[in-house]
């Protein structure tokens, strides 16, 4: 990975865009993504066996679609000890995070009537788990477990399988220990489309979350007025603001390890010393990590600056690495999850913060996942005192030339109502 400075003119939203600009975004599969789900909705599970032959498992058959449970039971007797007992502290670990997000139902109470605020899982939720460089049982944990925090009745995870047609045994493992109801061999694009549309033994779902490939994000914004989504959880991104006296080594290992997500991946750091900079991109020279990531070094005079600097790039991950970087932390806004005085390989794992962050900027508006995503927000209304209400929206109602809405109220005052 070659660490290159990027120069800093001052302007924080544009130093921000030119970063972006360093890597793909989805609008570059955008086509490609939408002949692709147009072939899945036409042809269902043809479609997407051919898809998968064609991207995943390198023309060889793929094994049947569905994972049975005794597959799933198999793989988990056989997962390593170490490993189960990693995947077991981290699905308790999120689901209690999880757990701690949910609301329960608030009434508000204006005397004459009430409106309630309920929330409710939806039915069946579909959770994506990368393939190709590396399995991710861990993102089987992030899915399963906010699911089922949530509430969810059906939980199904897909992900691609590899040439020999079959998924990684560890990701099956972690499927059996999570408590996923249901297992596809499938991933890309044509994965996402079969569990929006559904096919011919695949029920649709009602959200779809978790990162991908461009393809696969791309696939989820082109469905998203068909099923629910996470956010754009594309190509990992990481921000670290550092401390002059913050240890080089740890600061080189957290970028070293956000870059073997490899492709599309772009970590920055952002330092008022330029002499750590020059340290830390000698450091990363010296390492001999084969990977397509992006690595930016950026020299910013003041910790304003480099505060600015991050909250225009919105990054996925952000590191606040040593006492001066760390007293930003208040004033962060836009970070899909803040590590402070530590690493991101923790939240990627045991820390209980979830890992299906917003990437690619989008944490301007999107959130980390979460059992809201599973989650539908909706209003009970309740009217025992209708007089006043209806003589208030009446008069708005014919302003807005809608004549039966102003007596449809009006019809519910009786003679005796005050």
């Amino acid at each position: 990975m070659l660490a290159a400075l990027s120069e800093f003119d001052g302007q924080p939203a544009a130093l921000a865009q030119q970063l972006r600009a360093l890597v793909p975004d989805g609008d570059s599969v955008a086509a490609a993504v939408a002949e692709i789900l147009a072939d899945v909705r036409s042809g269902g599970e043809r479609a997407v066996r051919h898809h998968t032959r064609l991207h995943d498992t390198r023309g060889a058959d793929p094994k049947p679609l569905r994972v049975t449970r005794s597959e799933l039971a198999q793989a988990r007797a056989e997962l390593d000890p170490e490993v189960a007992a990693g995947i077991e502290l981290a699905i308790t670990n999120v689901g209690q995070v999880a757990r701690a997000a949910l609301h329960a139902d608030r009434r508000v109470d204006f005397g004459g009537h009430s409106v309630t605020v309920r929330e409710t899982p939806v039915h069946r939720a579909a959770v994506y788990v990368p393939g190709g460089r590396a399995p991710y049982p861990s993102t089987v944990v992030m899915g399963v477990a906010t699911a089922r925090a949530a509430g969810v009745q059906t939980v199904a995870v897909c992900s691609p399988p590899g040439p020999d047609g079959d998924l990684n045994p560890a990701i099956l493992a972690a499927c059996e220990l999570a408590g996923a109801d249901e297992v596809y061999r499938m991933g890309g694009a044509q994965g996402v489309a079969a569990l929006a549309y559904g096919t011919e033994q695949i029920e649709p779902v009602d959200v779809i979350v978790g990162p991908g490939n461009l393809y696969v994000q791309e696939a989820k914004r082109q469905l998203s007025g068909i099923v629910g989504i996470d956010s754009f959880a594309g190509p990992s991104d990481m921000l670290a603001i550092v401390d002059p006296q913050y240890p080089l080594e740890p600061l080189a290992l957290d970028l070293l390890a956000q870059a073997e997500h490899g492709a599309g991946t772009i970590v920055v750091a952002v330092c008022p010393d330029a002499a750590l900079l020059d340290a830390l991109a000698e450091r990363l020279a010296a390492e001999p990590l084969a990977t397509d990531a992006v690595c930016r070094l950026v020299h910013a005079p003041t910790y304003e600056l480099a505060l600015a600097i991050a909250e225009a790039f919105a990054p996925e991950h952000l590191e606040l690495l040593g006492p001066l970087a760390e007293q930003l932390a208040p004033r962060i806004t836009r970070s899909g999850c803040v590590f402070i005085g530590t690493g991101t390989a923790f939240g990627d794992y045991v820390a209980g913060s979830n890992h299906t962050l917003p990437t690619g900027g989008a944490a301007r508006f999107a959130s980390t996942l979460g059992p809201h995503h599973f989650r539908r927000v909706f209003t009970e209304v309740r009217i025992e005192q209708p007089r006043a209400l209806a003589q208030a929206a009446a008069p708005l109602a014919r302003a807005e030339g809608f004549e039966y809405h102003a007596r449809s109220m009006e019809a519910r005052i009786g003679e005796n109502q005050s």
